[in-house]
């Protein structure tokens, strides 16, 4: 089962991950909400698409931006569309 960890609570889990460009992107009901608050912050990727991100929060530490998916990705994406993948301190034990 891979993990994905900030702040000694497993945010997410699954054994379904994608890996794309080395992430996990992990599957939209593999994450525990609790710790998840949407950001107004996005990216663009000239092959996926546009990126909106998370921000985690666990015991009232915040790390902003720390989770991104692709809600509406270019073709070439389609297969991690809604999938959340992490970065800014989160472990991913595979």
């Amino acid at each position: 089962m891979t993990k994905a960890i900030w702040s000694g609570k497993v945010v997410a889990e699954s054994d379904h991950t994608i890996i794309v460009e080395g992430n996990h992107y992990f599957p939209p009901g593999s994450i525990n909400s609790d710790y998840f608050t949407k950001s107004d912050h996005h990216t663009s990727c000239y092959w996926k698409g546009i990126a909106s991100y998370y921000d985690l929060s666990v015991d009232n530490a915040i790390n902003k931006n720390a989770a991104w998916y692709y809600p509406e990705p270019e073709e070439a994406a389609k297969n991690i569309q809604g999938y959340v993948a992490f970065w800014k301190g989160v472990e991913v034990n595979p």
